[in-house]
């Protein structure tokens, strides 16, 4: 049954805008991740999106404020899984889960990896301030429950800063070096039986690394 009403139409315009936005940060991603900041044009965003310059200048008023947004939503996504990482489930069982969700994002999302890359080797201009505040916040906060398991025995004594730099780097290298994978391996993580090797390997190499001896 359609909604009728200024209420209804109000829904439907404000769900056309939440789907437009969609679609621009989609497009620019994409743009972003190929030619950088620099590199990319509104227009062709625009034509990407299906949608006129105009229009997408509507949402985003410069090329600056929309490739802002597109870093936020990658940071989002790159940050949510080490959020999840808590103590409740002990190491072998928190650190598994991050490394699947943290290679599952190189995967379904290897375009925001390398958007990321691209911003931090650049000194990132964009992120530094976030960097510095949620990012080193929720860091030391996963750094704290690294070490209360080294101090129960769990895990070997190790810098829980090394651990997560670890993770990240060989989780995010099957995103930002993924073509140099697929030239040595004719692979990539979008074939199933590669993926799950990968996991495993990724996975069982950590663990036995930081896991105490029992």
């Amino acid at each position: 049954m359609p909604e009728g009403g200024e209420a209804g139409r109000q829904r439907n315009k404000t769900k056309l805008g939440l789907a437009n936005i969609d679609k621009i940060l989609d497009s620019a991603l994409s743009a972003f991740s190929k030619h950088g900041l620099r590199g990319t044009r509104i227009d062709q965003v625009a034509e990407a999106a299906g949608m006129s310059k105009t229009n997408l200048l509507y949402y985003f008023r410069t090329k600056d404020a929309l490739y802002e947004a597109v870093l936020t939503r990658t940071l989002e996504v790159w940050v949510t899984p080490l959020k999840e990482l808590d103590a409740t489930r002990g190491p072998v069982a928190a650190l598994t889960s991050y490394i699947e969700h943290k290679l599952k994002c190189s995967r379904l999302y290897p375009e925001s990896s390398r958007l990321f890359a691209m911003e931090i080797m650049q000194g990132a201009p964009h992120l530094k301030k976030v960097l510095a505040t949620d990012l080193t916040d929720t860091v030391r906060q996963k750094s704290v429950i690294i070490q209360r398991w080294i101090a129960e025995g769990k895990l070997r004594p190790i810098e829980p800063y090394h651990l997560l730099f670890m993770i990240w780097a060989t989780t995010q290298h099957y995103a930002d070096f993924a073509t140099q994978i697929s030239v040595l391996t004719g692979k990539d993580l979008n074939d199933e039986a590669f993926y799950e090797e990968t996991l495993k390997t990724l996975t069982e190499t950590i663990l036995r690394g930081v896991l105490a001896e029992r």
